[in-house]
């Protein structure tokens, strides 16, 4: 590792701490050096607040000027909630910036970096770029398609099943891999199940850790069954949305909402049509959502290429039974040519279970 990737891993190592709490913002950290000393740092913190880079420039103060810049994410060129942070190196005197990657805003997207040049500093674009590309991916989709990321996130034994034909699931998976699971929520702004596992499990869908955020709880109901005793409906720990159909219950509509519950009528006639619901979402400023579903539920995301990324949790446990549900439903696939591979597939440990993180790769049709 040479001094500029030790710079910019410190910026990335500062940006990736406060994931989960800058939505609908990118994760961004900076880190400013002058004769080979760290005079400044700085990660963003929460939307509407002071950029990484205004932070590191005011930890610096006059220490900035003639110094290097590290920072995560190409610095921002408008006015939005803050002024350009490219305007703001150039008055803080810095000489040289090193960019890890282009920011895909389309009202950003070089214009930063033109900023930073039309000054006469130099800039240098793509150091450790793939492990900042990799810790923006929500915002990096969301930015463009103005769509969610979706995690598809499962426990399961080793024989791939969510519970025993009983229904019985409590609990597959350690107390670790819970934890890990509520880290999860966290990060991200909406969770989405089905309207079968809210009547059958009734889960508070929240985040169990401590400073944790509770993410918008997202229910896909057609006929609206929710059970207004609920959970989801009754504690107000959180904001509950429900996408049906045409199909819903008016009166039903109606008892929800008095308890708070926002309903989004889909055009589908009978089934909740769930692209329709990820658009809504986006334009609800839902920039991520997490489905914690049933078989399937997860099979008609992952049915129509709309998983962005699986997250299922392994305990070393075999249930069988041809009742015993899996976690992915639906008819499944024909031929094993046409199965779903996961690319860049990371195998971690917690306790006695095991993480799977994969990115779903889709055939072509």
């Amino acid at each position: 590792m040479n001094e500029h990737e030790f710079y910019m891993k410190l910026a990335i190592e500062n940006a990736a701490a406060m994931k989960g709490k800058t939505d609908p913002n990118p994760l961004v950290g900076a880190v400013i050096v002058n004769h080979n000393r760290i005079v400044g740092v700085g990660a963003h913190l929460k939307a509407g607040g002071p950029h990484a880079e205004i932070h590191a420039l005011n930890m610096a103060g006059e220490q900035a000027r003639g110094g290097t810049m590290y920072v995560t994410l190409e610095p921002c060129s408008h006015y939005g909630r803050t002024g350009p942070c490219a305007v703001a190196i150039v008055e803080a005197g810095i000489k040289k910036v090193y960019v890890a990657t282009l920011d895909p805003n389309p009202i950003v997207a070089g214009n930063g970096v033109s900023i930073l040049k039309e000054a006469n500093i130099e800039v240098v674009v793509g150091i450790c770029e793939k492990e900042s590309r990799e810790m923006n991916e929500v915002f990096n989709k969301f930015i463009v398609s103005k769509v969610p990321f979706v995690t598809l996130k499962s426990a399961t034994t080793l024989d791939g099943k969510i519970s025993s034909f009983t229904s019985d699931s409590k609990w597959i998976t350690s107390e670790e891999a819970r934890k890990d699971v509520h880290q999860l929520r966290d990060e991200h702004t909406g969770i989405l199940v089905g309207v079968q596992t809210v009547i059958k499990d009734d889960p508070e869908l929240t985040t169990r850790i401590e400073h944790g955020r509770n993410p918008v709880r997202i229910i896909l109901d057609s006929q609206l069954r929710t059970p207004l005793h609920s959970r989801v409906v009754k504690d107000q720990e959180a904001e509950t949305w429900i996408f049906t159909s045409k199909k819903y219950d008016k009166e039903i509509k109606m008892a929800l909402e008095d308890h708070n519950v926002k309903i989004f009528v889909t055009s589908g006639e009978e089934r909740v049509n769930i692209q329709e619901v990820l658009r809504i979402l986006g334009e609800n400023s839902i920039s991520s959502v997490l489905i914690e579903g049933g078989g399937e539920v997860n099979a008609s995301f992952l049915e129509e290429k709309l998983v962005d990324k699986l997250v299922v949790y392994m305990a070393p446990k075999i249930i069988g039974g041809k009742q015993a549900p899996g976690f992915i439903g639906g008819q499944g696939i024909e031929k094993m040519a046409d199965a779903i591979d996961l690319q860049n597939l990371d195998i971690i440990k917690i306790g006695p279970d095991y993480k799977f993180v994969g990115y779903p790769h889709y055939k072509k049709a």
